[in-house]
Formats: structure tokens, C-alpha cells, sequence
């Protein structure tokens, strides 16, 4: 009995090692929504469509470019992975939408994209846009404004939604380390 109970413990602690980027990956093929918006695109004031990225491995991310940690960290970590790509990485957009389009003006929003990587595309719209992309995929988020004495505060969930070049969703991943975010791009590009 003592030997069972070690070796469960050995595979239990065994789970808790590299096999955790593989947990956050979850299949969705069938059960999300297909991507759909109309948003700006901040890189060039373009206003674009979902259709504007079919043809494309799409990565859907939310967040904000005031954001102290895990924006910036997702997006260097994408930025990792797109160099990882050589030339594939032209099949690649990321779509980092705002959650705080009030702050993350055009000209803030396509400052912050382009320092990581060309194929990152910072979008943003009215409120009630973004807010109904976000319901679209279950993306949770609050912004609190800034008040006297209080610096505003942002929410947001970290899912990161992942699309075929048909603009199905395929993955969604809890995690951003860069083999999270390296395996489903990868999958999508050989399918």
C-alpha cells in the first residue's frame, strides 16, 4: 500500500511540471462562435472586419496598454513565438483588442503593438463594441476610472482565443507562456 501511495504521489507531482502548458490548451472547434467584429484597427486607422482575417491563423486577445504585467508579458511572448515562425509568420495576425478604449487612444494603442511584432494588430471601438466582442467569447473585464485620490483600474480575463484561416475557433488558452502560445499556432498552420 505504501508503494501505491508513493507512486500516485510521484505521477501527481510529476503533473505539476511542464505537462501544465498542455492543461491550459482546451479544443473549442464547435463550441465557440466563429470570429466576428467591426472594430478600428489602430495600426492604421483602418476599420476592419473578422473577414478581413480569413486566410489567416488568428490569435483574439484582450487587454490594455497600461497594463503592468501580463499584456506586455503576452504580447513578448507572441512576439517570441512570431520569430520563431521565419516566414510562416505572415499567415499570423494577433488581435490585441482594448478593454479601456477611453486611455488607449489610436496613436497609444499602435505605439504599444508595434513594439513587439509587425503581425500584431491593436483594435479598439466604442464601448459598446468592444463589450459585445468580449460577451461574444465569454471575456470578462471591468474598467474602473480614474478618480480623485484613485488611479483607474483595469480587469481582465486572460483567455487567449485561437482561429483557423475559415475563422472558426479552434483553442483557447489559460496561459501565455510562449509554448502555450507556440502550440496551437503551430497546429493551425500545418491544418
Amino acid at each position: 500500500m505504501k508503494h501505491l501511495i508513493a507512486f500516485v504521489l510521484l505521477v501527481l507531482l510529476a503533473s505539476c511540471g511542464p505537462g501544465e502548458t498542455q492543461r491550459s490548451l482546451t479544443a473549442i472547434g464547435g463550441v465557440m462562435p466563429p470570429l466576428a467584429f467591426h472594430l478600428t484597427r489602430a495600426n492604421d486607422g483602418a476599420p476592419v472586419a473578422a473577414d478581413d482575417y480569413r486566410g489567416k491563423t488568428v490569435a483574439l486577445y484582450f487587454g490594455y496598454t497600461h497594463c503592468p504585467d501580463e499584456c506586455p508579458t503576452t504580447l513578448a511572448n507572441f512576439a517570441s513565438v512570431l520569430r520563431e515562425l521565419g516566414p510562416q509568420a505572415n499567415s499570423v495576425r494577433v488581435l490585441f483588442v482594448t478593454v479601456d478604449p477611453g486611455r488607449d487612444t489610436a496613436p497609444i494603442l499602435k505605439a504599444y503593438v508595434n513594439t513587439f511584432a509587425p503581425q500584431i494588430d491593436g483594435l479598439r471601438g466604442s464601448d459598446d463594441e468592444i463589450a459585445q466582442l468580449a460577451r461574444r467569447y465569454r471575456v470578462l473585464y471591468r474598467v474602473t476610472p480614474a478618480s480623485e485620490g484613485r488611479n483607474a483600474e483595469v480587469m481582465h480575463s486572460d483567455s487567449i482565443f485561437f482561429f483557423d484561416r475559415q475563422g472558426q475557433a479552434r483553442f483557447v488558452s489559460t496561459s501565455s507562456d510562449v509554448a502555450a502560445l507556440r502550440k496551437p499556432l503551430v497546429a493551425l498552420l500545418r491544418s
